[in-house]
């Protein structure tokens, strides 16, 4: 039989080996807590990034209908032709004769590329001068007129002069500014 200071002896290096074990076990079950924390907190981060991403296309959608809403009070480019009729209408509903006589780009440039090129290098809204001259009875002229300056577009009347032509004939002579938006060059064809 063996004596019991060897089986003393084995029990103690027994333990010293489970507790030697036990911290390697320990340190790797650590390891992995602390890999899983790491990952937990990278999936909180893409979750929160995810949800600001999914608020901001909300917003976005939500807004472009008050974009597109907002572009009708704007005359594009492509749109000076149908606001101009638009004028001649508005004119011949209410009894007057409206003419156009001059449009003009941002504060009299030549062209419309001109005023987009500038207003995209100073960051102003690009507006079109329009100057009108319309002709009917003092009732016509100053309706149409009111119908213009009260129309929905982003428009000024900056000069107005109104005169008597003849017994029942009347003149207004004005100018309009009114705001314009700049045609987006990749939506062009070629």
């Amino acid at each position: 039989m063996k004596s019991p200071s060897i089986h003393l002896l084995l029990a103690f290096l027994a333990c010293i080996a489970i507790i030697i074990g036990y911290g390697f076990w320990y340190a790797a079950v650590e390891n992995k807590s602390a890999a899983a924390a790491r990952l937990e907190k990278q999936i909180v981060v893409k979750t929160e990034t995810t949800s600001r991403v999914a608020s901001a296309r909300a917003s976005l959608a939500e807004i472009a209908g008050d974009e597109a809403s907002m572009q009708n009070y704007f005359v594009s480019e492509t749109g000076v032709v149908a606001f101009i009729n638009n004028l001649e209408a508005q004119g011949k509903k209410l009894g007057a004769t409206v003419d156009v006589l001059s449009v003009a780009a941002s504060g009299g440039r030549a062209s419309l590329d001109s005023a987009r090129h500038d207003s995209a290098e100073s960051g102003t809204q690009p507006t079109l001068t329009f100057s009108l001259s319309v002709k009917g009875s003092f009732d016509s002229i100053m309706r149409t007129v009111g119908a213009i300056e009260y129309a929905p577009y982003d428009l000024t009347i900056s000069a107005l002069s109104v005169g008597q032509d003849g017994k029942d004939g009347w003149h207004a002579d004005l100018s309009l500014l009114v705001g314009s938006v700049m045609v987006n060059p990749a939506a062009k064809k070629p």
